[in-house]
């Protein structure tokens, strides 16, 4: 009989790092190790665990099936790890902590989150602010906010990643277009990376494009275009109920994803490295898949998202 052989935590660290980065040199500099130190990491965590976790070329490095598995019970193991340490260390974390988010973010990925970590830390304050991410990052470095969550473009990533996120084109549930007509754009205000995004890629076939609607609030985008025939680009986890996807249409391109980061202000007290470290473990959870919400969508026989899964919402919440 084989003898059972534990998951070490600072090899799931490291795994957890590449799978975030999809470079070896990157999730190194994450860990605070060398990049060859990190690769013998890797094939540690893959002996013990008697799969491939990563498939690996000169180019590129994407996750396995079997690595995609391992990760959800990886960003388990490491938050039950950081919390004990966390409550034994510092049970009497209280303080109040500025937080930076876009508006999207701040109503539907911070709420579980920030009361999960309250339930642990009671004596905590958190403040939410709300703005694009460049200005954000901007009050962190005046020290105006003690952490942000950001949106960068997948190959321009900072601070410490939490997950990779699909993009999609959204629209009302009756919503109808017509190809050749200008398309009306609901869209956060410059600075936002969707919105950047969303405006090169019609640039690429040449759509006639108008900014409708530009505003900060995702609840005021979501009324825009249930009122008004219009369309925006969003995160696959910050989509609101109402909304549909519309993806594979004609005069809708194909978009790249985006990466959501944690970042913190250098000179931190205690607290804030505790919610800045549960920040980015709790958002990484869905990290491969993405969160997904409960929305109607376009009937569609789905397509291949980066890590090789299903990226159809209707498939996967």
């Amino acid at each position: 009989m084989a003898m059972k052989r534990d998951l070490e935590i600072d090899l799931l660290r490291a795994f957890v790092a590449v799978a975030a980065h999809q470079n070896f040199t990157h999730a190194a500099r994450d860990v605070g190790r060398t990049q060859s130190a990190v690769s013998l990491q890797i094939k540690r965590l893959e002996e013990i665990v008697g799969k491939r976790l990563f498939d690996r070329s000169r180019q590129s490095v994407s996750i396995t099936h079997a690595g995609e598995s391992l990760l959800v019970y990886a960003h388990r193991i490491l938050a039950a790890n950081d919390a004990a340490l966390s409550h034994i260390q510092r049970p009497e974390a209280e303080g109040r902590v500025r937080i930076g988010a876009p508006d999207d973010y701040a109503t539907y990925l911070l709420p579980p989150i920030l009361s999960a970590i309250a339930k642990d830390h009671p004596r905590l304050q958190f403040e939410v602010t709300c703005d694009n991410a460049v200005d954000l990052l901007k009050r962190l470095d005046s020290d105006d906010l003690d952490v942000v969550v950001a949106t960068h473009h997948a190959d321009a990533a900072l601070g410490q990643i939490a997950r990779h996120e699909p993009l999609h084109w959204v629209a009302a549930p009756t919503y109808v277009d017509d190809p050749d007509a200008e398309l009306a754009m609901v869209l956060f205000p410059t600075g936002c990376v969707c919105r950047d995004i969303a405006l090169d890629a019609l640039k690429q076939i040449d759509r006639p494009w108008r900014i409708a609607y530009s505003t900060r609030s995702i609840g005021l985008m979501e009324q825009a275009m249930l009122e008004m025939p219009s369309v925006s680009v969003m995160e696959a986890s910050v989509i609101p109920a109402s909304l549909k996807v519309i993806d594979g249409q004609t005069g809708f391109p194909a978009l790249s994803e985006v990466v959501i980061s944690v970042h913190q202000a250098h000179n931190r007290a205690p607290q804030v490295g505790l919610v800045a470290d549960a920040l980015r473990l709790r958002l990484g959870r869905h990290g491969v898949r993405g969160e997904r919400r409960s929305m109607p969508t376009m009937p569609s026989a789905g397509r291949r998202g980066r890590h090789g899964l299903t990226t159809d919402p209707e498939v996967i919440s």
